[in-house]
């Protein structure tokens, strides 16, 4: 598939991909707007700038080498320059994205991370992605710029995202934990049917990501219950399909990851206390 199409699928193929000319204009940062029909997945690809990766409808899925993000609308991942990565898009996905060269992108965080947008950085993503790509650096546009990127450097991390596991055991579990969050089978459970014992299980997690089992399934489940309530989802059903018995212990948990409740969730953008 042509650049345009997000596509670079050649066996280990990491070389940025070519054509968009927002890679390539002389200014701080350029829009790029798109939509996706619902299924659409990129292959993994890379490109020379770093991106704010941003939807006002639909959920991306962004795997990178060391984690899968989970991106409902009116949040953003940031992808820094030359980092592979795959998206898929769930659900119909208006994508309202900026490229940024290397100066700008000095901005955002080190790695990839998923950010909470404020309305003011939502209205300024939108009117970037309105100017043409050679805008006027002392016009309207300049100033939208320079709003962008101190938003962009104040923007709250969320924990939207696990780390990726790579342990052809640990990927079949994250597989199905993903397919169905609200599993309650326990590390001994998953370590039968692995083929592990439960101390080789969790020995490989705490390598793989810093964390127990129990802890990466709590942020799995946050994760997919935050797209659920970003799509309409009732708090209680998406509490339900996730995994959480009690309501207060959903409510709870979500709170303590994301500053908000469920119920805020599910109306507004996400924000960190």
């Amino acid at each position: 598939m042509s650049p345009s199409g997000h596509r670079n699928d050649h066996p280990g193929a990491l070389a940025p991909l070519r054509g968009f000319p927002q890679e390539v204009v002389d200014r701080p940062l350029a829009g790029f707007a798109r939509d996706y029909a619902d299924g659409h997945a990129t292959g993994r690809h890379s490109h020379a700038r770093a991106q704010l990766l941003y939807a006002t409808a639909g959920v991306m899925r962004i795997a990178t080498d060391t984690m899968a993000h989970v991106v409902p609308p009116g949040r953003a991942l940031w992808v820094p320059a030359n980092m592979p990565h795959s998206v898929t898009m769930q659900g119909e996905v208006a994508m309202r994205a900026l490229f940024l060269r290397a100066d700008a992108a000095a901005a955002g965080p080190p790695a990839s991370a998923v950010m909470g947008v404020s309305a003011l950085l939502r209205a300024l993503v939108l009117a970037a992605c309105e100017e043409p790509l050679e805008w006027d650096p002392a016009g309207r546009a300049g100033h939208v710029a320079a709003l962008i990127l101190d938003e962009i450097a104040r923007a709250p991390a969320l924990p939207l995202g696990v780390p990726a596991l790579h342990d052809p055991r640990l990927a079949r579990l994250a597989a199905a934990l993903q397919a169905n969050p609200a599993s309650p089978l326990t590390v001994e459970a998953w370590a039968e049917r692995s083929g592990a014992s439960p101390r080789t299980l969790a020995r490989l997690f705490q390598r793989e990501t810093g964390m127990s089992f129990g802890r990466w399934r709590q942020l799995l489940r946050l994760s997919e219950a935050a797209a659920l309530l970003a799509r309409g989802v009732a708090p209680a059903r998406a509490a339900a399909a996730v995994g959480y018995a009690s309501a207060p212990a959903f409510g709870a948990a979500f709170r303590a990851a994301f500053g908000v409740t469920p119920g805020a969730a599910s109306s507004g953008p996400l924000d960190s206390a």
